[in-house]
């Protein structure tokens, strides 16, 4: 699904693929994480994306005008998790936010992996 916003000037629909993106960014850049995650299906080995595959580690659920983001990250070892995953729920939910217009309902993160 898309989200979707109507104003007085007519309606805006982001593609989930626009979210992903702008949620995997605002992740990354948060201080703690060494990268996405991404589950292979077939064999359940977790990869490191790079920038380029930001949105394959983030999964966004659309429902009228809220948004749920389910994250898979890697973190750096000896950082906190706790507050690494706060930090990034509040960046991730901020910019999505601000960037969108929309309500951002859920942010949860799925730690993956910790890298040395």
């Amino acid at each position: 699904m898309s989200a979707k916003k109507t104003n007085s000037l007519g309606e805006m629909i982001i593609a989930d693929d626009v979210i992903a993106v702008l949620a995997g960014i605002s992740a990354i850049e948060s201080y703690g994480i060494v990268g996405m995650a991404s589950k292979r299906a077939t064999d359940g080995i977790v990869e490191l994306l790079g920038r380029e595959n930001l949105s394959k580690g983030v999964r966004v659920y659309t429902q009228g005008d809220e948004i749920t983001i389910d994250l898979f990250i890697i973190v750096e070892y000896g950082i906190s998790i706790a507050a690494t995953a706060e930090n990034i729920i509040e960046t991730v939910k901020y910019n999505v936010e601000n960037y969108t217009g929309m309500n951002v309902k859920k942010v949860n993160i799925t730690v993956e992996g910790v890298r040395v």
